[in-house]
């Protein structure tokens, strides 16, 4: 049975209707916010009312340092003030990057929190959904965020429901997925506030040809990454990659397909000059790097996400593929173990996990 598209907001059901006063949209930068996904929501408005030939939007840029904010390209963009008060009815757009965890400081939280309260329809963009859920605006709704750090809020944020398309909207709170995906939600906006026409010429000016919808995903197709057609090879990827913390033997992957485990490693020896073990060994070792660079979460618990139940094979499989230690990379990251302590953290580990080789 398919899920219910989101709820959609009061005023996003009437479109084509002029409204009394410019809509009003507040951006907040965090440090190290994406340019491009700011840049893809704010541009739209702007040609909006280029378009119509009248002010439809209004916006304002604020930030917790209240003079300038420093996007991931270490561009600078100067402020039109700081976390004061906001005018009432605006829609706030948080601009999220890279190190959104750091970024998603304490006052940032408690400004989030006091503008929902005082009714403002609220918005994540690129990595922004994850301070919305920081403050929880977003517990009982759907939303997205960046593929890549997909795995590490849904590890964080259990009672949002987490999308992979590239927006949702959810009645008064709307996040999308980084790069271009703004551009999508945006238009998307725009044409329920005032018509497919408007939004149209809008995609027009910025020469985008194909308006996503909110039941796009993010990411290119299997076949397209992998650069072959092959609807098995397809099929049993896309079944890895599903089952990244229980994995699925080879046997039984050949099995779903159709195939014997020897086709099956035929087949992937062919494609992709590897076998169906090493691939989906890469999978796994991709997960847990995405975890350790962008949570909290302890190496233990990263292995575990990860498929594996022995510490000891998770550090050896890691290392031979990163040529680094997990203990290391996350030491590296500012956060959790030093990397002095990998002998002590891979002790404790072993105490909680059973090795399975």
């Amino acid at each position: 049975m398919s899920r219910p598209a989101p709820r959609r907001p009061e005023s996003a059901r009437q479109p084509g209707g002029a409204a009394a006063s410019p809509r009003h949209f507040v951006f907040l930068l965090l440090h190290r916010f994406s340019m491009l996904a700011f840049a893809s929501a704010l541009e739209p408005l702007r040609l909006a009312n280029r378009a119509a030939g009248r002010t439809l939007y209004t916006w304002r840029l604020v930030g917790e340092d209240g003079a300038e904010a420093e996007c991931s390209n270490r561009t600078r963009c100067r402020l039109d003030g700081g976390l004061g008060d906001i005018e009432h009815g605006s829609i706030v757009l948080v601009c999220g990057g890279i190190d959104v965890q750091q970024a998603t400081t304490p006052a940032i939280v408690n400004w989030l929190r006091r503008q929902a309260r005082h009714g403002a329809a609220m918005g994540g963009i690129c990595t922004g959904a994850h301070a919305l859920a920081r403050a929880g605006l977003l517990d009982g709704r759907e939303a997205t965020i960046h593929w890549e750090n997909h795995d590490g809020f849904a590890e964080a944020f259990d009672a949002v429901t987490l999308n992979k398309t590239v927006f949702v909207i959810d009645a008064n709170r709307m996040t999308s997925a980084g790069g271009t995906a703004s551009l999508d939600m945006m238009l998307t906006l725009i044409a329920d506030h005032h018509g497919k026409d408007l939004a149209n010429n809008v995609a027009d000016q910025l020469i985008y040809s194909a308006i996503r919808t909110h039941r796009d995903t993010q990411r290119l197709s299997i076949p397209t990454r992998i650069g072959v057609r092959h609807p098995k090879l397809g099929r049993v990827i896309e079944i890895m990659e599903s089952h990244i913390e229980d994995p699925i033997s080879p046997a039984d992957l050949a099995h779903e397909v159709g195939m014997s485990t020897r086709q099956l490693e035929r087949l992937f020896r062919r494609y992709l000059n590897r076998s169906p073990k090493r691939y989906y060994m890469e999978l796994r070792l991709a997960r847990a790097r995405n975890l350790l660079m962008q949570t909290d979460m302890s190496v233990i618990n990263v292995a575990l996400a990860s498929g594996f139940t022995s510490p000891s094979h998770f550090s050896k499989c890691y290392r031979a593929h990163y040529n680094t230690t997990p203990y290391r990379e996350r030491g590296a990251q500012g956060s959790g173990s030093p990397s002095g302590s990998e002998d002590t953290d891979s002790a404790t580990a072993r105490a909680h996990l059973t090795d399975s080789g």
